[in-house]
């Protein structure tokens, strides 16, 4: 039962005015207590803020599907613009289906500490409906963890660029957000066995990156890299067909990651939830900007030249590391933890090039190394974890989505290929796949 505003009020003045009549001790205690009662929102209110969090951090996090698709747009060649984005927007898509047919009930009903939930579509509230006893619109809840899912696929969608076939992509995707995902998914956040060790990812430096980035370098490895990138002995770059796209797009990733960490609390009806939201905000971006700055000084330390699209990299960079304890580190603390991330960047770039490991707009550095790193470090600011309860999820997850992933993209790739032609490739998939050029004038001479 929800008591009125007035009433309430009407209750403190009597409780005042008992209080003055018993003596200035009590009264003191009593106005205090009246105080405080004051401040606290009733259980509709703190649903209304609880839904509203949900909505907004989700938008957010959707408006990251448009950071996602900007970004790869302005990294890849101009004759593959098109297929760039067309795939971010099918994926999207894709992911919100899949995630109400399957994947929100096998992630978060019936896990009870074990390895998945059940099969079934998610039934939302009936119209007018409340969720009370929950805190929230069970409508705005599946939105917000929809939106992840996205995510996840759009790390893939970026290694593979240039060379890999529609379709087969998109088969993939629906396994990866339908059951890969989802799976992985429970196993920390719908109350599964990793949950039940005390293993901790705030807002999805493992969950979301890291797998994206393990199912990512499994497609990477069995597409191969894009033709002439490593030939005669040597890394042959391949520029963008966008700087300011992608710089844009990087933007649009940092603000959308406010969202995705903040929101993550989960709630916003008290006073100390909102004041914790606002801390996760500032050591977000504090984070990311760390890994900008410390970019920018290794590579010109090391190359005498700063690379853009590394720095645009080491902002993202910093944004995953922290996304596993955006909450409990200090600033110090904050700020090294993506100025780590972005020095993850500038050493591991290279290094996939040394493997011959061809990752288009260099997500696996971001996603899954980054990832890695802000899910290891979580214990150094929050004293309720453990490093070896960290190692053991980083394993499972790693071990899980690769192996899983791998197998998927091999049956793809036996039954219907996951490369397109010599031909195709050299012309561009914009033509091969789309018929839809982004450029068309340039194309045309």
């Amino acid at each position: 039962m929800t008591i009125s505003k007035g009433f309430r009020y009407g209750l403190a003045g009597l409780a005042a005015a008992v209080a003055l009549s018993a003596g200035p001790a009590f009264a003191q205690d009593t106005e205090a207590a009246a105080e405080a009662a004051s401040t606290v929102a009733s259980p509709d209110v703190q649903y209304i803020f609880n839904t509203l969090l949900f909505l907004i951090g989700g938008f957010l996090v959707m408006w990251m599907a448009a950071g996602f698709a900007m970004l790869e747009a302005g990294l890849v060649r101009s004759k593959n613009v098109s297929m760039q984005s067309l795939k971010n927007i099918a994926l999207y898509s894709i992911a919100g289906i899949m995630y109400w047919l399957v994947g929100y009930n096998l992630m978060y009903t019936g896990v009870d500490g074990g390895y998945m939930g059940s099969f079934g579509t998610y039934a939302f509230d009936p119209v007018g409906g409340d969720a009370l006893d929950v805190g929230y619109s069970t409508a705005s809840d599946w939105f917000f963890q929809m939106v992840f899912v996205a995510t996840a696929a759009s790390i893939v969608s970026g290694t593979v660029a240039e060379r890999m076939k529609l379709w087969p992509f998109l088969i993939f995707v629906v396994v990866l957000t339908g059951f890969i995902y989802p799976i992985a998914g429970s196993w920390q956040w719908g109350g599964g066995w990793l949950s039940e060790m005390g293993f901790s990812d705030f807002a999805g430096s493992t969950l979301v990156h890291s797998v994206g980035g393990w199912a990512a370098l499994a497609g990477a490895l069995l597409v191969g890299a894009r033709a002439g990138k490593y030939e005669g002995g040597k890394i042959n770059p391949m520029v963008g067909s966008s700087i300011p796209l992608a710089t844009l797009g990087t933007f649009i990733l940092w603000l959308g990651w406010f969202g995705f960490n903040g929101a993550s609390q989960l709630a916003m009806g008290t006073i100390s939830d909102v004041t914790d939201v606002s801390r996760i905000f500032a050591n977000t971006n504090l984070a990311a900007a760390a890994g900008v700055v410390v970019t920018i000084i290794l590579l010109q330390v090391l190359y005498k030249k700063v690379d853009v699209t590394m720095v645009l990299n080491g902002a993202l960079a910093g944004l995953v590391s922290i996304t596993a304890e955006p909450l409990a580190p200090a600033v110090w603390q904050a700020l090294l933890i993506g100025a780590v991330g972005g020095a993850i960047v500038v050493f591991t770039v290279p290094l996939l090039d040394k493997l011959k490991i061809d990752d288009v707009v260099g997500a696996i550095p971001v996603h899954l190394f980054a990832g890695i790193w802000g899910t290891l470090i979580v214990p150094f600011s929050n004293a309720d974890t453990s490093y070896s309860t960290q190692l053991v999820g980083i394993v499972a997850y790693g071990v899980f989505t690769l192996v899983v992933s791998f197998v998927v993209w091999f049956i793809l790739k036996a039954i219907m290929g996951i490369r397109v032609s010599a031909e195709d490739e050299m012309i561009g998939l914009d033509k091969a796949e789309t018929g839809v050029e982004a450029y068309p004038e340039f194309s045309r001479g």
